[in-house]
This record gives C-alpha cells, sequence and structure tokens, in this order.
C-alpha cells in the first residue's frame, strides 16, 4: 500500500469515528430526554396517586354517610331515633342497663358466664333490660365489625325482642365470637351463618335483606353516638343496676350477690 493510499485510509477511519461518535452522542441526548421525560411522568404519576389516595380518604365513607342519613327504627325501641331498648315486662321500678360493645371480648366472657343468668331474671320480672351498644372498638383497632354488627342487631330487633337476645348470645359465644383484632363481623355473610343457629332468624329472608342493605346502618350509628355520650361508661362491658354502675360480676352467684346489694330483691 503506498503511502498516500495509507493516509487516505486514516483519514478515512477518522472521518467514519467522528460520524460515529456524532451519532452516538444524538442517542445519548435522546436517551437522556427519554430518561428525563419519564422521571417526570413517574413524579406526576407519584403525585397524581398521592392526591388520589387523599382525595379518596377524605370522601365520606358509608358509615359516615349512614351517620347523616335518615333513621329507619327497628320495632321494639323507643326514644330519639329509636335508641331507647328495654325489655321485660317487670312490675318493678328495676332496671339493668346493660353497655357493650360487639368486638369486646370482655362482653363476649360476661355474656359466657352470667348472661343466661341476667336474662332469666328479666324473663322472670324481677327487673327490665335496657341496652346501649357502642362501636368505639372500630375506631380503636380499625374495621366496621362493632357497626356492622349493630346493624344486624337492629335487623334481630325488628323481628323479636327474643330474637335480638338469642342473636346477641350467638355474637358472643365462644364459637362465633372472633379474636378482637380480627373483624369477621364486618362481613354480611358471617353475621348471617351467626343468625341461621337462631330459631327465629334462620333463614329470615326479611332479617337476611336488611343485613344486607344496611337498613338499619343509620340506627346503629345513632346508638353508637348515644353510647358516647352515656355518663359513667368508660369501658365495656358496663352494668347499671337503677342507674348505679356496678362491678362486671364474673359468676352467677355473684350476679345475684350484686342484685341483692343493689336493692333488686323477688
Amino acid at each position: 500500500m503506498s503511502k498516500r493510499n495509507s493516509q487516505a485510509a486514516k483519514t478515512a477511519a477518522r472521518e467514519r469515528l467522528r460520524e460515529e461518535r456524532e451519532r452516538q452522542a444524538k442517542r445519548d441526548k435522546v436517551r437522556r430526554q427519554v430518561i428525563v421525560a419519564a422521571s417526570i411522568v413517574g413524579v406526576l404519576a407519584v403525585a397524581g396517586g398521592i392526591s388520589y389516595a387523599v382525595v379518596q380518604g377524605n370522601k365520606p365513607s358509608g358509615w359516615d354517610k349512614a351517620a347523616e342519613a335518615k333513621v329507619v327504627a327497628p320495632a321494639n325501641t323507643s326514644g330519639k331515633d329509636g335508641t331507647t331498648v328495654v325489655m321485660g315486662e317487670s312490675k318493678s321500678d328495676n332496671v339493668i342497663h346493660l353497655y357493650e360493645d360487639p368486638r369486646c371480648p370482655g362482653c363476649a366472657a360476661m355474656e359466657q358466664s352470667i348472661g343466661e343468668t341476667v336474662n332469666k331474671g328479666m324473663e322472670d320480672g324481677d327487673y327490665k333490660l335496657s341496652f346501649t351498644i357502642g362501636t368505639f372498638l372500630d375506631g380503636n383497632l380499625g374495621g366496621e365489625g362493632s357497626k356492622n354488627a349493630l346493624s344486624a342487631l337492629g335487623a334481630a330487633l325488628n323481628v323479636s325482642p327474643e330474637a335480638f337476645v338469642d342473636y346477641k348470645t350467638a355474637l358472643y359465644s365462644t364459637k362465633y365470637h372472633p379474636e378482637e383484632s380480627t373483624d369477621e363481623f364486618a362481613k354480611d355473610d358471617y353475621l348471617i351463618k351467626v343468625a341461621n343457629t337462631v330459631d327465629a332468624l334462620k333463614n329470615n329472608k326479611k332479617f337476611q335483606d336488611a343485613v344486607e342493605k344496611g337498613t338499619y346502618d343509620a340506627w346503629a350509628m345513632r346508638m353508637s353516638k348515644s353510647f358516647d355520650k352515656a355518663e359513667g361508661v368508660q369501658s365495656t362491658p358496663t352494668i347499671k343496676i337503677n342507674d348505679k354502675v356496678v362491678e362486671t360480676p364474673s359468676t352467677p352467684d355473684a350476679w345475684q350477690k350484686a342484685l341483692k346489694d343493689a336493692g333488686v330483691t323477688k
């Protein structure tokens, strides 16, 4: 190869290298633009997602709406918004008032230990039974099981006082009462499953429709609000005998003693 041809080859090689560098520079520029654009889109997407989440979080929930909705009060209730629930035909002035929360393990323990005895005293005419049910554990633990169970209890109360008492007993039973940290009562099908163990509610289409449609959701929210305003109630379960808070008995004998100490005698 002559010297001239060698020089020309070198010149051509340098030219090809320059052109390749230019093409590479253009490709790098395009790539940087794509990366920047993608980053901007990503930032906007994240910001949009956060904004959407904030907006969604600020939207009223179904229970928030229920709190403002017109109340459909169950049968067998009285007072404003049907939040007064009193059972029994006692001719005396004695009233036992129970304050409970459906998810409360202490309430379940009370029901399992003295519930039958307490109910019998009402059935025997020793006193009337009054119920105020709260839902504060939904706020403490997260979830909506207490509210949903309370609404279902309203549906049971609409069937009859006996159905209400029996359903409450079933919900608090060792078989069906869930751990405090779980939210099984938030599931309508679970509440209906428990109800099917109660004769008056078994395969009761009217009851089931009320649970699934949330017929008594607004009532449940008003009942919960009534619980929040109750004087002297700091926790659940709370028992008042003739408006005086008493220590929750743990045995049937202890319940009878509490009644005697409060002046409730046959």
